[in-house]
Protein backbone atom coordinates (compact mmCIF):
# COMPACT_ATOMS: atom_id res chain seq x y z
CA UNK A 1 0.00 0.00 0.00
CA UNK A 2 1.50 3.66 -0.90
CA UNK A 3 0.91 6.21 1.59
CA UNK A 4 0.47 9.45 0.03
CA UNK A 5 1.90 12.22 2.27
CA UNK A 6 2.86 15.39 0.39
CA UNK A 7 1.00 16.61 -2.26
CA UNK A 8 3.26 19.26 -4.91
CA UNK A 9 1.72 21.36 -7.79
CA UNK A 10 4.24 20.87 -11.36
CA UNK A 11 6.26 23.72 -10.12
CA UNK A 12 7.18 22.86 -6.38
CA UNK A 13 8.18 19.55 -7.77
CA UNK A 14 10.45 21.01 -10.54
CA UNK A 15 11.65 23.16 -7.82
CA UNK A 16 12.07 20.36 -5.44
CA UNK A 17 14.63 18.50 -8.06
CA UNK A 18 16.27 21.45 -8.97
CA UNK A 19 17.24 22.58 -5.57
CA UNK A 20 18.25 18.93 -4.92
CA UNK A 21 20.70 18.69 -7.63
CA UNK A 22 21.92 22.24 -6.86
CA UNK A 23 20.54 23.89 -9.73
CA UNK A 24 18.35 25.88 -8.63
CA UNK A 25 20.45 28.76 -7.43
CA UNK A 26 23.56 30.55 -8.03
CA UNK A 27 26.16 28.19 -7.82
CA UNK A 28 27.04 27.89 -3.90
CA UNK A 29 29.46 24.83 -4.38
CA UNK A 30 33.36 25.24 -4.51
CA UNK A 31 36.48 23.31 -5.27
CA UNK A 32 36.69 20.04 -4.57
CA UNK A 33 34.61 20.22 -1.12
CA UNK A 34 31.75 20.77 -3.07
CA UNK A 35 32.48 18.15 -5.80
CA UNK A 36 32.54 15.84 -3.11
CA UNK A 37 29.31 17.45 -1.19
CA UNK A 38 27.62 16.86 -4.30
CA UNK A 39 28.64 13.53 -5.36
CA UNK A 40 27.98 11.88 -1.65
CA UNK A 41 24.51 13.55 -2.45
CA UNK A 42 23.72 12.16 -5.46
CA UNK A 43 25.97 8.78 -5.15
CA UNK A 44 27.78 8.81 -8.58
CA UNK A 45 27.96 10.94 -11.96
CA UNK A 46 28.13 9.22 -15.07
CA UNK A 47 31.04 8.73 -17.37
CA UNK A 48 31.40 8.78 -21.30
CA UNK A 49 34.60 9.38 -22.85
CA UNK A 50 33.50 11.33 -25.92
CA UNK A 51 34.65 15.04 -25.41
CA UNK A 52 33.06 17.55 -27.34
CA UNK A 53 33.24 20.49 -25.06
CA UNK A 54 34.29 18.45 -21.90
CA UNK A 55 33.49 15.25 -21.03
CA UNK A 56 29.80 14.36 -19.49
CA UNK A 57 31.60 14.35 -15.89
CA UNK A 58 32.94 17.50 -16.28
CA UNK A 59 29.65 19.07 -17.99
CA UNK A 60 27.39 18.05 -14.98
CA UNK A 61 30.40 19.55 -12.28
CA UNK A 62 30.59 22.41 -14.31
CA UNK A 63 26.69 23.20 -13.88
CA UNK A 64 26.86 23.17 -10.27
CA UNK A 65 30.65 23.88 -9.19
CA UNK A 66 31.54 27.94 -8.82
CA UNK A 67 34.99 28.60 -11.04
CA UNK A 68 34.90 24.57 -11.95
CA UNK A 69 38.38 23.08 -13.40
CA UNK A 70 38.55 19.67 -14.93
CA UNK A 71 41.86 19.22 -12.52
CA UNK A 72 39.90 19.27 -9.99
CA UNK A 73 38.19 15.82 -10.52
CA UNK A 74 41.42 14.34 -12.20
CA UNK A 75 43.23 15.25 -8.98
CA UNK A 76 40.34 13.63 -6.61
CA UNK A 77 40.17 10.80 -8.57
CA UNK A 78 43.80 9.94 -8.97
CA UNK A 79 45.95 11.64 -6.57
CA UNK A 80 43.15 12.74 -3.56
CA UNK A 81 41.91 8.97 -4.05
CA UNK A 82 38.49 10.37 -2.83
CA UNK A 83 36.46 9.73 -6.20
CA UNK A 84 37.05 6.17 -8.02
CA UNK A 85 35.59 5.06 -11.42
CA UNK A 86 33.22 2.30 -11.22
CA UNK A 87 30.32 0.45 -12.39
CA UNK A 88 27.41 2.36 -11.06
CA UNK A 89 24.81 4.01 -13.38
CA UNK A 90 26.69 2.81 -16.01
CA UNK A 91 29.99 3.54 -16.06
CA UNK A 92 30.29 6.30 -13.07
CA UNK A 93 32.34 8.09 -10.87
CA UNK A 94 31.44 7.95 -6.93
CA UNK A 95 33.16 8.30 -3.72
CA UNK A 96 35.67 5.64 -2.89
CA UNK A 97 33.36 5.44 0.65
CA UNK A 98 30.75 3.61 -1.57
CA UNK A 99 33.50 0.81 -2.73
CA UNK A 100 32.04 -2.38 0.05
CA UNK A 101 28.05 -1.67 -1.48
CA UNK A 102 29.88 -2.85 -4.70
CA UNK A 103 31.34 -6.22 -3.57
CA UNK A 104 27.95 -8.18 -5.07
CA UNK A 105 28.80 -6.24 -8.32
CA UNK A 106 32.73 -7.60 -7.91
CA UNK A 107 31.61 -11.10 -6.98
CA UNK A 108 29.45 -12.00 -10.59
CA UNK A 109 32.13 -10.41 -12.02
CA UNK A 110 34.92 -12.72 -10.97
CA UNK A 111 32.07 -15.85 -11.27
CA UNK A 112 31.52 -14.38 -14.91
CA UNK A 113 35.29 -13.71 -15.91
CA UNK A 114 37.45 -15.64 -13.93
CA UNK A 115 35.85 -19.24 -14.02
CA UNK A 116 38.68 -20.59 -16.12
CA UNK A 117 36.64 -20.47 -19.55
CA UNK A 118 37.62 -17.12 -20.19
CA UNK A 119 40.55 -16.75 -23.02
CA UNK A 120 42.14 -14.05 -20.57
CA UNK A 121 42.23 -16.18 -17.84
CA UNK A 122 45.27 -18.10 -19.04
CA UNK A 123 47.19 -14.71 -19.34
CA UNK A 124 46.55 -13.48 -15.47
CA UNK A 125 49.60 -15.03 -13.74
CA UNK A 126 51.67 -13.09 -16.68
CA UNK A 127 49.97 -9.95 -15.95
CA UNK A 128 49.90 -10.01 -12.37
CA UNK A 129 53.78 -10.42 -12.23
CA UNK A 130 54.57 -7.44 -14.78
CA UNK A 131 52.26 -4.99 -12.55
CA UNK A 132 54.07 -6.17 -9.56
CA UNK A 133 57.34 -5.59 -11.76
CA UNK A 134 56.58 -2.42 -13.27
CA UNK A 135 53.23 -1.12 -12.65
CA UNK A 136 50.89 0.70 -13.31
CA UNK A 137 50.17 -0.46 -16.84
CA UNK A 138 47.98 -0.28 -19.88
CA UNK A 139 47.23 -2.68 -22.24
CA UNK A 140 49.45 -1.18 -24.45
CA UNK A 141 52.48 -2.19 -22.12
CA UNK A 142 51.59 -5.57 -23.02
CA UNK A 143 53.10 -7.90 -25.88
CA UNK A 144 50.54 -10.12 -26.34
CA UNK A 145 49.11 -10.38 -29.59
CA UNK A 146 46.07 -13.05 -29.36
CA UNK A 147 42.69 -11.09 -30.27
CA UNK A 148 39.81 -12.52 -28.28
CA UNK A 149 36.04 -11.72 -28.27
CA UNK A 150 35.01 -9.05 -25.31
CA UNK A 151 32.34 -7.08 -24.50
CA UNK A 152 31.54 -5.03 -27.13
CA UNK A 153 34.14 -6.51 -29.61
CA UNK A 154 37.16 -8.50 -30.25
CA UNK A 155 40.16 -6.78 -28.52
CA UNK A 156 43.72 -8.01 -27.51
CA UNK A 157 43.77 -10.37 -24.65
CA UNK A 158 45.81 -7.93 -22.43
CA UNK A 159 42.87 -5.67 -22.70
CA UNK A 160 40.16 -7.90 -21.83
CA UNK A 161 42.65 -9.71 -18.60
CA UNK A 162 43.37 -5.75 -17.52
CA UNK A 163 39.04 -5.51 -17.39
CA UNK A 164 38.15 -8.42 -16.27
CA UNK A 165 40.62 -8.21 -13.53
CA UNK A 166 39.45 -4.13 -12.79
CA UNK A 167 35.68 -5.14 -13.00
CA UNK A 168 36.82 -8.02 -9.83
CA UNK A 169 37.89 -5.49 -7.97
CA UNK A 170 41.71 -6.81 -8.25
CA UNK A 171 42.79 -4.01 -9.81
CA UNK A 172 41.19 -0.05 -9.53
CA UNK A 173 42.40 2.84 -12.82
CA UNK A 174 45.37 4.43 -11.24
CA UNK A 175 45.06 6.88 -14.05
CA UNK A 176 44.09 7.73 -18.07
CA UNK A 177 46.11 9.29 -20.63
CA UNK A 178 43.57 10.23 -22.80
CA UNK A 179 40.39 7.29 -22.74
CA UNK A 180 43.52 4.63 -22.33
CA UNK A 181 43.29 3.05 -18.67
CA UNK A 182 46.38 2.78 -16.70
CA UNK A 183 45.79 0.27 -13.71
CA UNK A 184 47.44 -1.03 -10.55
CA UNK A 185 46.56 -2.80 -7.57
CA UNK A 186 43.53 -2.02 -5.96
CA UNK A 187 44.58 -2.38 -2.55
CA UNK A 188 48.15 -0.56 -2.97
CA UNK A 189 45.40 2.80 -3.19
CA UNK A 190 42.72 1.67 -1.38
CA UNK A 191 42.21 2.22 2.57
CA UNK A 192 42.55 -1.31 4.23
CA UNK A 193 39.40 -0.90 6.07
CA UNK A 194 37.17 -0.13 2.95
CA UNK A 195 39.30 -2.87 0.45
CA UNK A 196 38.36 -5.88 2.75
CA UNK A 197 35.39 -4.28 4.07
CA UNK A 198 32.27 -6.50 3.80
CA UNK A 199 29.01 -5.90 1.84
CA UNK A 200 26.73 -3.74 4.47
CA UNK A 201 24.08 -5.31 2.34
CA UNK A 202 23.79 -8.91 3.47
CA UNK A 203 20.45 -9.90 1.44
CA UNK A 204 19.48 -9.33 -1.80
CA UNK A 205 16.56 -7.49 -0.82
CA UNK A 206 18.82 -5.08 1.52
CA UNK A 207 21.04 -4.48 -1.70
CA UNK A 208 17.94 -3.91 -4.05
CA UNK A 209 16.53 -1.22 -1.22
CA UNK A 210 19.81 0.43 -0.58
CA UNK A 211 19.96 0.92 -4.30
CA UNK A 212 16.60 1.88 -5.07
CA UNK A 213 17.25 4.86 -2.77
CA UNK A 214 20.16 5.56 -3.82
CA UNK A 215 19.35 6.21 -7.23
CA UNK A 216 16.27 7.70 -5.99
CA UNK A 217 18.87 10.74 -4.54
CA UNK A 218 20.71 10.41 -7.84
CA UNK A 219 17.88 12.39 -9.54
CA UNK A 220 15.94 13.81 -6.52
CA UNK A 221 12.48 12.56 -7.18
CA UNK A 222 11.92 8.98 -9.49
CA UNK A 223 8.59 7.04 -9.85
CA UNK A 224 7.87 3.12 -10.54
CA UNK A 225 8.33 3.31 -13.96
CA UNK A 226 11.27 1.65 -16.37
CA UNK A 227 13.34 4.65 -17.22
CA UNK A 228 17.54 4.79 -17.75
CA UNK A 229 17.63 5.64 -14.07
CA UNK A 230 17.57 2.14 -12.94
CA UNK A 231 20.27 1.29 -15.42
CA UNK A 232 23.46 -0.61 -14.13
CA UNK A 233 21.43 -2.65 -11.36
CA UNK A 234 21.63 -6.40 -12.08
CA UNK A 235 18.24 -8.05 -11.76
CA UNK A 236 16.46 -5.10 -10.98
CA UNK A 237 12.74 -5.40 -12.38
CA UNK A 238 10.03 -3.82 -11.61
CA UNK A 239 8.35 -6.26 -8.96
CA UNK A 240 11.99 -5.76 -7.08
CA UNK A 241 11.81 -1.86 -7.34
CA UNK A 242 8.15 -2.35 -5.73
CA UNK A 243 9.29 -4.54 -3.53
CA UNK A 244 11.76 -2.34 -2.32
CA UNK A 245 9.64 0.98 -2.69
CA UNK A 246 7.31 -0.34 -0.10
CA UNK A 247 10.06 -1.48 2.19
CA UNK A 248 11.88 1.84 2.07
CA UNK A 249 8.68 3.55 2.67
CA UNK A 250 7.67 1.20 5.60
CA UNK A 251 11.33 2.08 6.83
CA UNK A 252 10.88 5.66 6.50
CA UNK A 253 13.54 6.64 4.38
CA UNK A 254 11.91 7.88 1.85
CA UNK A 255 8.39 9.58 1.14
CA UNK A 256 5.37 9.66 -1.29
CA UNK A 257 4.45 12.58 -2.95
CA UNK A 258 2.20 13.11 -5.51
CA UNK A 259 2.28 15.74 -8.47
CA UNK A 260 -0.54 17.35 -9.59
CA UNK A 261 -1.95 16.52 -12.88
CA UNK A 262 0.51 13.08 -13.09
CA UNK A 263 -1.51 9.69 -11.69
CA UNK A 264 1.72 8.09 -10.99
CA UNK A 265 3.19 8.72 -7.11
CA UNK A 266 6.91 10.00 -6.53
CA UNK A 267 9.30 9.09 -4.37
CA UNK A 268 11.65 11.19 -2.22
CA UNK A 269 14.18 10.39 0.19
CA UNK A 270 13.47 11.38 3.35
CA UNK A 271 16.04 13.16 4.94
CA UNK A 272 15.74 15.59 1.50
CA UNK A 273 12.04 16.87 2.53
CA UNK A 274 13.10 19.59 4.25
CA UNK A 275 14.15 20.97 0.68
CA UNK A 276 10.46 21.36 -0.02
CA UNK A 277 10.59 24.34 1.73
CA UNK A 278 12.84 26.12 -0.91
CA UNK A 279 10.50 24.66 -3.32
CA UNK A 280 7.37 26.60 -2.39
CA UNK A 281 9.21 29.43 -2.03
CA UNK A 282 8.74 32.32 -4.39
CA UNK A 283 11.23 32.38 -7.83
CA UNK A 284 14.34 35.10 -7.13
CA UNK A 285 14.22 37.33 -9.92
CA UNK A 286 17.94 36.64 -10.54
CA UNK A 287 17.58 33.25 -11.73
CA UNK A 288 20.26 31.54 -13.33
CA UNK A 289 20.93 29.71 -16.74
CA UNK A 290 23.20 26.85 -16.65
CA UNK A 291 24.29 24.56 -19.29
CA UNK A 292 23.49 20.79 -19.12
CA UNK A 293 25.45 17.33 -19.78
CA UNK A 294 23.81 14.66 -22.22
CA UNK A 295 23.53 12.40 -19.28
CA UNK A 296 23.09 14.98 -16.60
CA UNK A 297 21.91 13.39 -13.39
CA UNK A 298 18.76 15.32 -13.64
CA UNK A 299 18.21 14.05 -17.27
CA UNK A 300 18.53 10.23 -16.07
CA UNK A 301 14.94 9.98 -16.37
CA UNK A 302 13.85 11.35 -19.89
CA UNK A 303 10.18 10.60 -19.55
CA UNK A 304 9.69 12.44 -15.91
CA UNK A 305 11.28 15.40 -17.44
CA UNK A 306 8.78 15.11 -19.97
CA UNK A 307 6.12 15.27 -17.35
CA UNK A 308 7.61 17.61 -14.90
CA UNK A 309 9.31 20.04 -17.41
CA UNK A 310 7.44 19.94 -20.13
CA UNK A 311 11.12 19.30 -22.57
CA UNK A 312 11.89 16.44 -24.84
CA UNK A 313 15.25 15.46 -24.94
CA UNK A 314 17.30 12.69 -26.76
CA UNK A 315 20.94 12.47 -27.01
CA UNK A 316 21.21 11.48 -30.77
CA UNK A 317 25.11 11.16 -30.59
CA UNK A 318 24.61 7.56 -31.37
CA UNK A 319 21.92 8.14 -34.13
CA UNK A 320 22.73 8.15 -37.83
CA UNK A 321 22.81 11.66 -39.00
CA UNK A 322 19.96 11.78 -41.72
CA UNK A 323 17.92 10.20 -38.17
CA UNK A 324 18.68 13.18 -35.92
CA UNK A 325 16.40 16.06 -35.33
CA UNK A 326 18.68 18.53 -33.85
CA UNK A 327 22.35 17.68 -34.10
CA UNK A 328 25.26 15.92 -33.02
CA UNK A 329 26.30 16.67 -29.63
CA UNK A 330 23.34 18.65 -28.17
CA UNK A 331 22.81 20.69 -24.59
CA UNK A 332 19.81 21.52 -22.94
CA UNK A 333 19.81 24.89 -21.62
CA UNK A 334 18.04 25.87 -18.58
CA UNK A 335 16.77 29.14 -16.99
CA UNK A 336 15.29 29.34 -13.38
CA UNK A 337 13.23 26.26 -13.32
CA UNK A 338 12.38 25.58 -16.91
CA UNK A 339 14.13 24.43 -20.06
CA UNK A 340 14.66 27.37 -22.79
CA UNK A 341 16.49 26.17 -25.59
CA UNK A 342 19.33 23.40 -26.72
CA UNK A 343 22.50 24.20 -28.27
CA UNK A 344 24.87 22.56 -30.59
CA UNK A 345 28.40 23.39 -29.24
CA UNK A 346 32.37 22.49 -30.58
CA UNK A 347 35.59 24.09 -29.19
CA UNK A 348 38.48 24.49 -31.19
CA UNK A 349 41.22 23.78 -29.52
CA UNK A 350 43.71 25.33 -31.95
CA UNK A 351 41.64 28.45 -31.87
CA UNK A 352 40.67 28.59 -27.90
CA UNK A 353 37.22 29.07 -29.53
CA UNK A 354 33.86 28.15 -28.58
CA UNK A 355 31.91 27.81 -31.53
CA UNK A 356 27.76 27.60 -31.28
CA UNK A 357 27.13 25.08 -34.44
CA UNK A 358 22.81 25.86 -33.70
CA UNK A 359 20.49 27.13 -31.35
CA UNK A 360 16.96 26.05 -30.69
CA UNK A 361 14.16 27.81 -28.71
CA UNK A 362 12.02 25.95 -27.18
CA UNK A 363 8.23 27.30 -28.17
CA UNK A 364 6.88 30.03 -26.62
CA UNK A 365 10.02 31.02 -24.99
CA UNK A 366 9.86 35.03 -24.87
CA UNK A 367 13.62 36.36 -24.34
CA UNK A 368 13.24 39.35 -21.79
CA UNK A 369 16.27 41.27 -20.58
CA UNK A 370 16.81 39.29 -17.49
CA UNK A 371 16.98 35.91 -19.20
CA UNK A 372 19.55 37.47 -21.99
CA UNK A 373 21.54 38.44 -19.10
CA UNK A 374 21.34 35.08 -17.73
CA UNK A 375 22.22 33.46 -21.08
CA UNK A 376 25.25 35.63 -21.74
CA UNK A 377 26.88 35.03 -18.05
CA UNK A 378 26.27 31.67 -18.64
CA UNK A 379 27.89 31.67 -21.65
CA UNK A 380 30.88 33.63 -20.45
CA UNK A 381 31.48 31.04 -17.66
CA UNK A 382 31.02 28.03 -19.72
CA UNK A 383 33.53 29.91 -22.15
CA UNK A 384 35.94 30.30 -19.04
CA UNK A 385 35.29 26.42 -18.30
CA UNK A 386 36.40 25.15 -21.84
CA UNK A 387 39.17 27.45 -22.08
CA UNK A 388 37.55 29.60 -24.46
CA UNK A 389 39.16 33.14 -25.46
CA UNK A 390 36.32 33.96 -28.28
CA UNK A 391 32.77 32.67 -29.41
CA UNK A 392 32.00 32.19 -32.89
CA UNK A 393 28.56 31.83 -33.99
CA UNK A 394 27.78 29.71 -37.28
CA UNK A 395 25.83 31.37 -40.10
CA UNK A 396 23.33 30.58 -41.52
CA UNK A 397 20.82 30.85 -37.76
CA UNK A 398 17.64 31.78 -37.63
CA UNK A 399 17.11 35.09 -37.96
CA UNK A 400 15.07 36.38 -35.44
CA UNK A 401 15.18 38.95 -32.61
CA UNK A 402 15.61 36.35 -29.88
CA UNK A 403 18.72 35.28 -31.71
CA UNK A 404 19.87 38.82 -31.94
CA UNK A 405 21.68 38.86 -28.41
CA UNK A 406 24.21 36.16 -29.20
CA UNK A 407 25.95 38.69 -31.67
CA UNK A 408 26.84 40.62 -28.50
CA UNK A 409 29.29 38.10 -27.34
CA UNK A 410 30.56 36.60 -30.82
CA UNK A 411 33.13 37.88 -33.26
Amino acid sequence: MIIIQIKLTNKQARRFILAQQSLLAPRQLEGKDGILQFIDRVGCIQFDPLDQVGRNPDLVLQSRIKDYNPDLLQNLLYQDRKLIDGWDKNMSIYSVKDWPYFKRYRLQSRQRYGDGAQPATKILAEVRAELLRSGPLSSLDFKFEQVVDWSWAPTKIARAALESMYSWGELIIHHKIGTRKVYDFAEKHLPAELFTAQDPNQSEDEYYAWYVQRRIGGVGMLWQRASDAWLGIGGLKSRERSKALAQLQQQKKITAVTVEGINCPFYIRKEEEFLLEESRKPANDAQQAVILAPLDNLMWDRKLVKALFNFEYVWEVYKPAKQRKYGYYVLPILYGDQFIARFEPLLNRNKDQLIIKNWWWESGIKLSSAMQQALVSCLKYFMKYVGALSLRVNRPREKSAENKWLDGISE
